[in-house]
């Protein structure tokens, strides 16, 4: 069976499983800050990133704002939304069990997909790539939108989590997280930085769906079947583990390539035995926060 494979082939599926893996990676890394710095399990993270597709889409059709003007734009309203969301929602429910505030985001998941669906329908829209061409790696044609993608995303990536594991602001949130009497002790105002967190891990699941809408149809339901292996791949890597979820995420999208090449019945579940797996060898995941030194 692998002796069929071509190298052609096997290095066209592994480029595209670098460009699903830069999905996943961003997805994992938004999912991961708000469970690490807040103990909240999003389920609205799916819709989140449909909202910044949506955003983009609407900027450009009603707005006549390009795609380069949306990757800033989309992010910073989907991620603004998010913080009034956890103000409103996720504040009062702090302090109760996690369950709580997993009902609640997946209540706002199901509201919102449906007013899209009611307010645009089911089907999906176009979303026109902002740059043309490519390249000939002689084994494929990488086009130069999907080659973007996968730098852009590495680029993202380690700028956030330098930002939250190198930096004073991220000092103080990891704090708060830990400790937030002793950090309220200092002046600083610990429920506003937890809100800031929600946004950012919004605004980052807004950035990446603005990064799929021109290579997927901006749908309402974009979102939902994603966020399933999103959440599988935040287990592998290890619950609140920002760099556990970026490079599982990587990974997991070769794996998931790679295996529609021996077996391409297995490839819309193999991120799920390899989570199972994890949780039999390492319950805690692979990169879990609390085996960090």
């Amino acid at each position: 069976m692998f002796e069929a494979i071509s190298p052609q082939l096997f290095f066209g599926q592994l480029l595209i499983g670098l460009i699903n893996g830069s999905f996943y990676a961003m997805l994992s890394m938004g999912l991961a800050i708000i469970f690490g710095l807040m103990h909240v399990i999003n389920f609205a993270h799916g819709v989140q990133y449909m909202l910044g597709a949506f955003c983009a889409w609407a900027l450009l059709n009603y707005l006549g704002v390009p795609y380069w003007g949306a990757l800033i734009i989309a992010p910073i309203v989907v991620g603004l939304f998010g913080m009034l969301l956890g103000r409103v929602i996720l504040r009062p429910l702090q302090h109760l069990d996690h369950l709580y505030a997993l009902l609640a985001t997946y209540a706002v998941a199901i509201i919102i997909e449906g007013l899209i669906r009611q307010q645009y329908g089911s089907s999906g829209m176009p979303y026109s790539s902002p740059i043309s061409g490519g390249i000939n790696l002689g084994f494929m044609f990488m086009p130069y939108y999907r080659l973007w993608i996968v730098l852009f995303s590495v680029v993202v990536c380690a700028g956030t989590w330098f930002l939250i594991e190198h930096t004073k602001l991220g000092a103080y949130l990891r704090a708060a997280n830990e400790n937030p009497d002793v950090v309220e002790s200092f002046g600083i105002n610990v429920p506003r930085m937890m809100t800031l967190t929600y946004g950012l891990g919004v605004g980052l699941a807004a950035l990446t769906g603005v990064l799929a809408a021109p290579i997927y149809q901006v749908s309402p339901s974009m979102g939902t079947s994603l966020m399933i292996i999103v959440f599988a791949i935040v287990v592998i890597g290890g619950i609140g583990s920002i760099i556990g979820a970026v490079i599982t995420g990587y990974l997991l999208g070769v794996v998931e390539a790679l295996t529609s090449l021996v077996y391409p019945e297995a490839a819309n579940t193999v991120v799920f035995v390899v989570m199972i797996l994890v949780l039999l060898l390492k319950p805690n995941g692979i990169y879990s926060t609390s085996e960090k030194a």
